[in-house]
């Protein structure tokens, strides 16, 4: 033995250095085929938005004031169009939303922007304007010339009375 080491200290030794280089192999083994190992984010890699819908103060809210629920913000047509959709679940109390006098417009002020439903000559406004009824869903589209709003912002929707702040486009 060198330097006065004893056998049972030299085979310590060893099983310890053997674990750390089995440890260190095994945490850089690829996957073995046919599985797929979870992807790891970069340092720089952008963060994406984890879907944070609505918080449940302001679910009650919609509902019990608005009569609507499951509000949702999402790009349509490859982000020249933003869809805002939601479920009546109170039919009087949601007619302000389809009412056709109230100008709606979706508002991103990370952007800067203020975006409004257009009107097609032969299709007329893009939104559904009858009569609410319970249970049914109802959408609008916003144009987005220029794609300013992206996925991930928090936009506001304004229709007459009726704001729904920070909603996350997804």
């Amino acid at each position: 033995m060198k330097d006065g080491m004893k056998p049972k200290s030299m085979l310590l030794r060893v099983v310890f250095a053997s674990g750390i280089l089995v440890t260190q192999l095994g945490a850089q083994s690829p996957a073995p085929a046919g599985t797929s190992a979870p992807a790891q984010p970069t340092a720089g890699a952008p963060r994406r938005p984890q879907p944070n819908r609505v918080p449940g103060r302001a679910v009650a809210y919609y509902g019990l004031v608005w009569g609507v629920e499951s509000l949702s913000v999402k790009l349509a047509e490859s982000g020249e169009m933003i869809r805002f959709s939601y479920r009546v679940i109170d039919a009087d109390k949601a007619k302000t939303l389809n009412d056709k006098k109230a100008e709606p417009s979706l508002i991103d002020p990370q952007a800067g922007v203020q975006l409004v439903v257009p009107s097609l000559e032969q299709v007329g406004q893009l939104r559904q304007s009858s009569t609410p009824e319970a249970g049914e869903s109802y959408w609008m589209a916003f144009s987005n010339k220029g794609r300013l709003v992206k996925r991930g912002d928090r936009v506001d929707v304004v229709i007459g009375q009726f704001h729904a702040k920070g909603l996350l486009v997804e």
